[in-house]
């Protein structure tokens, strides 16, 4: 990284790059599983689309509106850009370098074969020009451009098709340009028959079809050249909160528009003409060094459905049965189980299922008068948003808190909102200018003619599908005094009122930053004082400048501090005199890092916290958010021993940061240890 090493923070949106060098790294480990390299190669992609969708279209906004200002790392927005422009250039070339290089051969040894149009056979000629004129042709749309024909409309991220032409069409007409716009319907990567394809997984791109058969589309005149494009545009959404009197019907407004945002990315084939690069650059707006030339499918994300579709589990990631807690294991009721203590899960090492059984037994449970929960992420196709619908048509007081501003699920979330109102839930939508992000879920039951509250407390959404690859902790309790600060949350999204004192509960954006800070300040005095001290924290981003100031304090006290953070780190370490007592790492594996956990000797009494925020700017001051303490013994020694321990000795799947910014890979020391195994050894094959 350019950045200066004299200031002490980092880019934020350099630090995503940094990031996603680290993911690219994963598809070049060969003893990653060949199909996982592909699918690393994939997730690459769609990170750095929405890097541009949201980092660089936020970026290109301050270029225009604030050129000059300059932010907490000392760069203006253009200098950003320009630093950014470079290192992204350089990945995509090294992406597709990988894919046509390493990847796609290696997978051609193993029998699964992408069809260049160059190498297609007779029989694999005569089958692709079946399927063109039978499923392509049909729905597809040449635009020729002309003065009655503009340039189209191009939607977000949609593969496009730009012709060069020669001739004049039936009606005299001859404007040399049309432009193919592949519907999304139409799948980008078709499998062929094994008769056909003679090998056990042959696969041809859409792409490839359409370059061949293009001319079938213009008769009568001559193509010069067909070169797919692509361009990525701003897809952050406005929300008038001054103006807002319903944000849900003000969403339905604005997600069409999300399709069609200013660009800010062009991505073309590498054979595209001079001439048509500089007239698609026009058309969209865009400079030079917007422009992205690949050497293969401008749409890599799109290959993601070929891992599922090749059986091959030599291939991939071998499969895993998870853990079940042995509380719930020897007693299936949940509200016996948890009455007799609390109980954590470890996700994707434990299974989900609890969490959807919790509001199942409950929706079921004649005795439960309510159920509250939160819902941040949860998927088009949710068990438990359908156990909560169920919830209220059986009558129960069914309170869900919807974040209709969660990125890019913001059309599942209006969807479930609706259903769930049709069902007679109460359905709030937050608190305008706060996101919910806080994972709570209460369930209120009548026990021995009282009423008694069981919580749900976690790290991660309530989401069954990226439970399986996302590490998160869940706690379910009956602790009174949790359980009413979890209420009081509540009680403070769906009314009005102040925001009290918990008992507990930490919570955005009143108490989590002060506690935290508070947390930090206090190891730096023990430091002072000659005592032990140490913080070790667990999250997906730092880049808060406060607490980091507090970190650089600490560390130069004398505080010993281990920061895992999986993404961006805006803290610089190991500068003498202001972090050298600071280290950071980052694990990257099979499983996506997402649990937050918080750790502070505090004199020997190890307070854990396990939070819903990152240490960020809006998670602690524009996001209703919750950390909440590890309160029974054994299970803090359990979060210690599994969230913590693993990760700092970990030498196989872990990247240490540099001062500069940069990630160099964990020396291997001794015998090679992985987190992500250990913890599948260990947790997810005991019922622990």
């Amino acid at each position: 990284m350019s950045t200066p090493v004299s200031h002490s923070l980092i880019n934020r949106e350099l630090g995503i790059l940094e990031f996603n060098r680290r993911v690219m790294a994963q598809a070049e480990e060969e003893g990653t599983p060949l199909l996982e390299r592909l699918r690393f190669l994939c997730i690459f992609s769609s990170n750095m689309d929405e890097f541009f969708e949201i980092r660089v279209s936020g970026l290109k906004e301050q270029m225009r509106l604030n050129p000059g200002i300059k932010g907490p790392d000392g760069l203006s927005a253009r200098q950003a850009y320009r630093q950014l422009a470079k290192t992204s250039h350089a990945l995509v070339a090294q992406q597709y370098e990988l894919l046509n290089q390493s990847v796609l051969p290696a997978l051609a040894e193993q029998g699964v074969r992408f069809f260049r149009r160059s190498r297609w056979n007779e029989a694999q000629t005569a089958w692709i020009r079946d399927y063109f004129y039978n499923e392509l042709m049909p729905v597809l749309t040449p635009i020729g451009l002309d003065p009655a024909h503009p340039f189209p409309n191009v939607l977000n991220k949609s593969l496009n098709f730009a012709v060069e032409l020669s001739g004049k069409d039936a009606f005299g007409r001859n404007s040399g340009r049309a432009v193919v716009q592949a519907p999304r319907s139409l799948p980008r990567v078709i499998q062929l028959p094994h008769e056909v394809a003679d090998c056990e997984h042959g696969f041809v791109f859409l792409s490839s079809i359409l370059h061949a058969h293009v001319g079938a589309l213009f008769a009568g005149m001559e193509v010069l050249g067909c070169y797919q494009f692509r361009v990525t545009r701003n897809s952050d959404l406005f929300v008038d909160d001054e103006e807002n009197t319903n944000l849900r019907e003000q969403l339905q407004g604005e997600l069409p528009h999300r399709h069609f945002g200013d660009a800010v990315r062009l991505e073309v084939a590498d054979n595209c003409s001079e001439e048509m690069t500089a007239f698609l650059l026009d058309q969209f707006g865009l400079e030079r060094e917007d422009l992205y030339q690949v050497r293969g499918p401008v749409n890599l994300v799109r290959l993601m459905q070929v891992p599922d579709r090749v059986d091959r589990p030599d291939l991939k990631f071998p499969p895993f049965v998870q853990g079940v807690p042995a509380a719930i294991a020897r007693q299936p009721d949940l509200f016996k189980a948890i009455s007799r203590g609390d109980i954590l899960l470890h996700h994707p090492f434990q299974s989900f299922q609890p969490v959807i059984d919790f509001i199942r037994q409950a929706s079921e449970d004649p005795d439960v008068l309510a159920i509250r929960q939160t819902v941040y992420r949860t998927g088009t196709d949710s068990e438990l948003m359908n156990q909560l619908i169920q919830a209220a048509q059986r009558g129960k007081e069914v309170t869900v808190v919807v974040e209709l501003l969660a990125r890019f699920d913001e059309e599942a979330n209006i969807n479930w909102a609706q259903k769930l109102e049709e069902a007679g839930a109460h359905v709030v939508y937050g608190v305008v200018g706060y996101k919910t992000h806080a994972k709570l879920a209460l369930v209120v039951r009548r026990e021995n003619g009282r009423l008694k509250r069981y919580a749900h407390l976690g790290t991660g959404n309530y989401h069954a599908r990226t439970a399986r690859l996302y590490t998160d902790f869940g706690l379910f309790t009956c602790n009174v005094e949790m359980c009413q600060d979890v209420n009081d949350v509540f009680q403070q999204i769906t009314g009005l009122g102040d925001a009290g004192e918990h008992t507990y509960l930490l919570q955005s954006p009143f108490t989590l930053h002060p506690r935290m800070m508070e947390a930090i300040r206090a190891e730096a005095e023990r430091a002072r004082a000659g005592e032990k001290a140490l913080i070790v924290a667990k999250m997906n981003a730092l880049v808060e400048p406060k607490i980091i100031a507090a970190l650089y304090e600490a560390s130069q006290a004398g505080v010993q501090i281990d920061l895992i953070v999986r993404g961006v780190c805006a803290l610089r370490p190991g500068i003498v005199g202001m972090s050298e007592n600071i280290r950071v790492r980052s694990v990257i594996g099979r499983f996506l890092e997402h649990h937050r956990v918080f750790y502070f000797w505090n004199g020997g009494q190890e307070d854990v916290y396990l939070a819903s925020a990152d240490w960020m700017d809006r998670n602690f001051f524009r996001r209703i958010e919750t950390g909440f303490p590890v309160l029974d013994p054994k299970l803090k020694r359990r979060v210690i021993n599994e969230g913590i321990r693993p990760y700092l000795k970990d030498n196989l799947l872990t990247w240490e940061m540099q001062p500069d910014g940069g990630y160099k890979r964990r020396a291997k020391r001794g015998r090679g240890f992985d987190s992500q195994q250990f913890l599948l050894n260990v947790v997810a094959a005991r019922a622990a």
